[in-house]
């Protein structure tokens, strides 16, 4: 497992890839039933900030919540007996167990779906979470994608844009580059990544 602890309080840059770099996302409904297990397993114990899920990898943002933040009426478990102490590793594994499972199911494939530890990152500035933010929906455009972020579908990107009820914190988010006109901006200038280019994970 990477070495970093996920402790409740603090903010994670959180990360995957498919094994051997293969994809772990081949039709728009995989991005769907992606998005549904994380809401059931990963949001009771996280707020999200960002988003982004391409062919073979994601990143999200998110505030991992204390265990009195945690109400553990909503959490789900791979077993029928509670633990006795919340784990957000074991709900990581939780999660990413059961879309290995939907997705060995539908596309008959066996095995591994993802690289067998996820990677985390602590984010402890807000000069690095903001960057992030611009990091993580930049991710389509710096892999090809697309040529515009607001044209990729599977970002949290559009999310902040829209006032359409979501469960991302838009708020927040928007409070950090302080008005959505400077989230905007921010986002349509090339940021330099040079002086958090060795938190960021590729």
């Amino acid at each position: 497992m990477n070495g970093i602890p996920l402790i409740g309080g603090n903010y994670y840059h959180i990360y995957n890839r498919g094994n051997n770099s293969d994809n772990i996302f081949y039709e728009n409904e995989n991005y769907y039933h992606f998005l549904r297990l994380y809401e059931k397993y990963i949001n009771p114990i996280a707020d999200t900030f960002a988003w982004c899920l391409l062919k073979n990898h994601f990143h999200i943002l998110i505030y991992l919540k204390t265990d009195a933040e945690i109400d553990t009426s909503l959490l789900q478990y791979s077993t029928v007996k509670k633990p006795k102490i919340v784990s957000p590793s074991k709900q990581f594994s939780h999660f990413f167990n059961a879309y290995t499972q939907a997705i060995n199911k539908r596309h008959n494939r066996t095995g591994s779906l993802f690289e067998k530890n996820f990677e985390r990152k602590l984010v402890n500035s807000e000069n690095y979470f903001q960057k992030l933010i611009y990091y993580i929906h930049n991710n389509p455009v710096h892999h090809g994608f697309v040529d515009k972020m607001v044209d990729y579908p599977w970002s949290s990107y559009g999310s902040i844009l829209s006032i359409k009820p979501t469960k991302l914190q838009r708020k927040q988010v928007i409070e950090i580059f302080d008005t959505i006109e400077n989230f905007k901006y921010y986002h349509s200038v090339n940021q330099n990544f040079e002086s958090i280019d060795h938190l960021l994970i590729e």
